[in-house]
């Protein structure tokens, strides 16, 4: 079938069916200049206008064979579906009229699946695989997803790249892509996402990295938010996405998403879905600010305690379908969405829902519309970000899959959700034409958690190109122009912000004794104080102990100031910002309108020399 054919076929489909159901008029996709980053809670283009990710999954490069028999059949691809180890559907439709599509439904950006065995991967797809496309003959698949990565910006839709599996298989079972290294090493998965960064860094439009698709419990672990293990999710995503914005692309979003599932699937044993219930304890600081975004996944058949599964590994906790809109609206909050909805924490970030979706036209159940239509519901209320899973799928007959939005038959023959038999099409309406925020959104205070748990923390460019400034000691640092304002008496947490004003970025010093100290602001304790001039920018720690204090010159004066004490009790003032940045510690925190100057500890017997004071001065 020609280009031209499916180009007319759709517009006389498009004019046949108008009068019984249409899309929203869209703003285009291309009106909107690269790349993206973030301001509180609201995603910006390069412009500082809100760009909101009204977003689909084009899924097929991870894989669709199910792990069992031959992959040339496609009874052994997922729902019958084989996408030949590229994007579903090339061999059906010429890529122009899939894109065309795309847009046709309101869709400004596309979650593109890979998988890290496709990078690697040199065998040629088959001709089968491309037969609507023929000029991709004889190319790898990564060449494939090059050529749909160039087509997609082409036709002004973002690109999210999304690691989706380790092998080319469907997910998300015990199927060898339950964390980022089941099946491969860490260093290689931080080789192939540096790789793959680098490889688009010069394309505006592909505006982000979505590191890792649903990590889960295999067979013997659970991953964790925070140990500082091999199975430590917070740890090797913020791990590799300082690598990407340091070493790949400063450009790119950096999506990170929460634990999809740890625990046995068992009545008697402990089993949830985290989802980004851990962030509001231990939130990601990136070297660079505004690039940061959290997603999470909501399905009907899946529930805060229940995996999904029917049969083995089914559990009787209720899923999402089963919840009242009110229980359900209270789930999403405290699960994700809370993320985007409180301001000035340490985790206020945008939250990308990058999967959600539900059968279509032979989807009878109640329960699963109505989830569907109070989902949909919740992302207009909250104005959130969001992808469909999937976009395309396969139909004979105007029978298949049916969770996909845009379907082709083997002829080519392309089934909408606008043909006017699809339940969804209202739902997705509403969604798509919902009014939210527009234009430009005004830049916001920065406020970010230091958490030298395990190891150095450092967040700033600046310092991570100095010499060792402590060596032994385990080093936080906050990022480039962002001051310290709290500290942690144990749990070495600290609390940064450019609030009120920027830290400059002027000579630093280490200072490791009392030579600053000009006034006993902190009688029988020993103090390490920045000179005057300098603000407080990090510190380092040995165990628990405080070890040194890192001082930034800035455009600061004065010469006095007062201590706050924290070695009792939390001292932060009537409303503090940042939120709790060290849960179940003592915390202290200067005002917003002040900085930290100094840090107060003692060492006599039974006190580790853990921080017991800030000096805040105005």
């Amino acid at each position: 079938m020609t280009s031209l054919t499916s180009f007319l076929r759709a517009a006389l489909v498009a004019v046949l069916l108008l009068p019984l159901t249409s899309a929203p008029a869209q703003a285009a996709p291309d009106d909107w200049t690269g790349p993206l980053s973030t301001r509180g809670r609201w995603i910006v283009d390069a412009d500082g206008e809100r760009f909101k990710l009204r977003s689909g999954n084009w899924h097929g490069a991870s894989g669709t064979w199910n792990g069992s028999g031959s992959a040339d059949e496609d009874a052994n691809h997922h729902a019958g579906e084989n996408s030949g180890r590229i994007p579903l559907g090339l061999d059906r439709a010429p890529m122009a009229e899939i894109i065309a599509g795309f847009r046709e439904i309101g869709i400004n950006s596309i979650r593109l699946p890979f998988s890290n065995e496709m990078i690697h991967d040199t065998r040629p797809v088959t001709d089968d695989a491309v037969a609507a496309n023929p000029s991709l003959r004889g190319k790898t698949p990564l060449q494939v997803y090059d050529v749909v990565v160039r087509d997609l910006t082409s036709a002004g839709l973002a690109v999210i790249l999304n690691n989706h599996t380790n092998t080319t298989r469907w997910c998300c079972g015990v199927d060898g892509n339950e964390r980022w290294n089941t099946s491969q090493s860490t260093q290689t998965w931080e080789n192939d996402w540096l790789f793959m960064a680098r490889r688009y860094q010069d394309n505006t439009r592909v505006v982000g990295a979505d590191l890792y698709n649903e990590v889960r419990r295999n067979v013997w672990d659970d991953p964790n938010w925070g140990l500082g293990d091999d199975h430590d999710w917070f740890a090797a995503s913020q791990r590799v996405a300082d690598r990407l914005l340091l070493e790949a692309n400063p450009n790119l979003l950096i999506i990170v998403e929460g634990i999809n599932w740890t625990g046995i699937p068992v009545d008697g044993f402990a089993h949830e879905r985290p989802t980004l219930e851990p962030v509001r304890h231990l939130s990601h600081t990136l070297v660079d600010s505004g690039k940061l975004v959290y997603s999470a996944h909501f399905y009907d058949y899946t529930g805060p305690n229940h995996s999904g599964a029917t049969g083995t590994g089914e559990t009787t906790d209720p899923r999402y379908r089963d919840l009242s809109p009110s229980e359900l609206i209270d789930v999403l909050n405290r699960q994700a969405f809370y993320v985007s909805s409180e301001p000035d924490r340490h985790y206020t970030a945008p939250v990308w829902i990058s999967e959600f979706g539900v059968g279509g036209r032979e989807e009878t159940g109640a329960k699963q519309r109505a989830w569907f239509e109070n989902f949909v519901d919740h992302l207009i209320r909250t104005d959130a970000d969001f992808a469909y899973w999937p976009l395309v799928g396969w139909h004979e007959d105007r029978k298949g899959n049916g969770w996909a939005l845009l379907h082709w038959d083997a002829a080519g023959n392309r089934m909408g959700l606008y043909d006017g038999d699809d339940w969804r099409a209202a739902a997705w309406t509403r969604l798509i034409g919902a009014q939210g925020r527009t234009g430009p959104v005004a830049a916001v205070a920065d406020w970010s958690m230091l958490s030298p748990d395990d190891g150095d923390f450092i967040a700033s460019r600046r310092m991570r190109a100095q010499p060792d400034w402590n060596p032994g000691a385990r080093k936080a640092v906050c990022p480039d122009g962002q001051r310290l304002l709290g500290l942690s008496h144990t749990g070495n947490r600290g609390l940064c912000s450019d609030a009120g004003f920027s830290a400059g970025s002027g000579a630093y010093e280490v200072v490791v004794d009392e030579r600053h100290v000009r006034q006993d602001w902190a009688s029988g304790y020993t103090k390490l104080q920045c000179p005057d001039g300098s603000v407080l920018t990090g510190y380092s720690v040995r165990g628990s102990a405080v070890s040194a204090a890192l001082c930034t010159a800035g455009s600061v004066g004065g010469t006095s100031g007062r201590p706050v004490w924290f070695d009792r009790g939390d001292n932060r003032g009537p409303a503090p910002k940042g939120g709790d940045f060290a849960y179940g510690h003592y915390k202290g925190q200067c005002a917003d309108d002040e900085y930290a100057a100094g840090i107060a500890y003692t060492g006599r017997v039974g006190s580790g020399r853990t921080p017991d004071a800030l000096y805040c001065r105005k």
